[in-house]
């Protein structure tokens, strides 16, 4: 059997670059702005593609500057930041959710849940939260499959995925997540068309 791995260093440079170009929808830009949070190798990509961005926007002559005093920049209305276990600081997800304890998780089979984001997008996004030793069956997809782990670790044919980690997967991938023995995993999960499962 062939094993085709997908060039995903430069999938994710799209996405960081799509990102900070503005680019992204709603699903996508809240799925990277936790990726940026929680891998700071990411976040130093996205510093690189700003400065770069920021640079070509100098040099266009056509595009009108706002004059912003710094007080124009704050944010005037508190943030009420969610205790999560995630992360006890301010993070893209909780502040779009709150506490992850107390999201209503669909209990999808024994040991694995999930939340739908409330996003209208043409991205279907989730919060997945599977027990320790808990395994998807092996499937594939119709499309791209995006996946962030939050908390704990994870690993398939292709192998462990720790917080902070992205797998990106398309239809010539085939695989069988499994959630670590020790803390389980929870990661968010775009997937961009449907999930084709194989049965035994």
């Amino acid at each position: 059997a062939k094993i085709f791995i997908m060039n995903t260093a430069a999938q994710k440079n799209e996405l960081i670059f799509g990102y900070s170009s503005g680019n992204l929808g709603q699903a996508k830009s809240l799925f990277v702005s936790m990726y940026l949070f929680l891998n700071s190798f990411a976040a130093k990509k996205a510093s690189i593609f700003d400065n770069l961005l920021a640079e070509n926007l100098v040099s266009l002559d056509d595009v009108k500057l706002k004059k912003l005093s710094y007080k124009d920049c704050l944010n005037t209305t508190p943030i009420k930041v969610a205790n999560s276990k995630i992360s006890n600081n301010f993070n893209p997800l909780s502040n779009f959710v709150g506490n992850l304890n107390d999201l209503k998780w669909k209990s999808v089979y024994k040991g694995f849940k999930e939340f739908d984001l409330p996003i209208k997008d043409e991205d279907s996004i989730k919060i997945i939260k599977m027990d320790p030793g808990i395994s998807v069956p092996l499937h594939s997809h119709n499309g791209k499959e995006y996946i962030l782990v939050i908390d704990g670790s994870f690993c398939d044919e292709y192998g462990e995925y720790k917080k902070g980690d992205m797998q990106i997967n398309d239809q010539n991938i085939k695989h069988h997540p499994t959630a670590c023995n020790k803390n389980g995993c929870v990661c968010i999960s775009i997937t961009e068309n449907d999930v084709i499962f194989f049965g035994k």
